[in-house]
């Protein structure tokens, strides 16, 4: 039977077992929080990062379509210009 001087010491050792593990995982813990931070920031500074590009990209298709749009425009107004050139011309042809 082992001595009450014996349990204590064995009381003892795994006591300042368990505080070993309690510092080793208070370390861990304080290092997973530092890489928790770090990610948050990586995280707001990417979606700030999507929400420029979004507007990049929105702003590209608008001007897309103005050009495309201009482009039409300038062809309407190309066939209107011919229309009203033969409008004159058979407008001349009749006077004669």
């Amino acid at each position: 039977m082992a001595s009450v001087a014996d349990q204590l010491d064995k009381v003892l050792q795994k006591t300042a077992r368990v505080i070993e593990l309690c510092n080793a995982l208070q370390e861990e813990n304080d290092l997973l929080k530092l890489e928790n931070q770090s990610l948050k920031v990586a995280l707001d500074t990417a979606k700030e990062k999507n929400v420029e590009l979004d507007e990049k990209l929105r702003v590209t298709k608008l001007a897309k379509s103005i050009e495309g749009t201009s482009e039409k425009s300038l062809d309407i107004k190309q066939k209107i210009n011919d229309f009203v050139r033969e409008i004159d011309k058979s407008i001349a042809l009749l006077k004669k």
